[in-house]
């Protein structure tokens, strides 16, 4: 399959297209570093709105660090598939070592983003969280479920493109008001296969367009 998007900022761009109906709710774009923050930022330059990031970081599998396990959020909030645990067979041991590494490496990505940018209230608004696409979607699971606790007066998660069975496991969490992804490809391997250019991104980038909305 040809890809879709020539590279994240193609992507954010494309979606902010997609959600021009929430300009006039000025809403908060939240998204997931470090990829996501490229997509976050054509969305809020586009919708003139303001940009903050969503630390989360998933659960990686024994042996496969690409495979989702669960995620872990920024304020504590833990979400392990237990389906894929049990499938794989990780054991208690192994998880909780990786939520406890995991949740040292927010803490340190935390003190870093912080001091360009503040963490913005969402109590009230309207939050568009996303990402450069979902395969299990379960570090977007995580920061949903972190999100809503803050009370947010509408919550929306918005992709670029997801495997079919991520989007329908977000659109089915009550706290999710709506879902905007682009394209739910059948033949889905990872996010990856539907960008030209899906280089790394940097810290340091992420760090500059959270100065370019400071």
């Amino acid at each position: 399959m040809r890809a879709m998007f020539s590279d994240r900022s193609d992507a954010g761009r494309q979606l902010a297209g997609a959600l021009e109906r929430f300009r006039s709710a000025r809403p908060l774009v939240l998204a997931l570093p470090r990829g996501g923050v490229v997509v976050g930022a054509e969305i809020a330059r586009a919708l003139g709105c303001n940009l903050d990031v969503a630390l989360v970081k998933k659960l990686r599998a024994p042996g496969s660090p690409e495979l989702a396990l669960g995620a872990v959020g920024e304020d504590g909030t833990v979400f392990v598939n237990r389906e894929i645990v049990g499938l794989i067979g990780a054991g208690e041991t192994y998880i909780e070592g990786e939520i406890k590494e995991r949740q040292g490496q927010i803490a340190l990505q935390g003190q870093r983003y912080r001091q360009c940018k503040p963490k913005i209230p969402v109590a009230g608004r309207t939050v568009i969280l996303t990402d450069d696409g979902l395969a299990t979607g379960a570090t977007m699971i995580a920061a949903v479920s972190a999100t809503a606790l803050a009370r947010p007066h509408q919550l929306v998660v918005a992709v670029p493109v997801a495997a079919p069975e991520a989007v329908r496991t977000i659109q089915i969490m009550k706290q999710v008001g709506e879902t905007v992804c682009l394209m739910t490809p059948m033949w889905f391997e990872g996010v990856g296969q539907f960008y030209r250019d899906f280089r790394q991104i940097e810290d340091e980038e992420v760090m500059k367009l959270l100065e370019e909305f400071a």
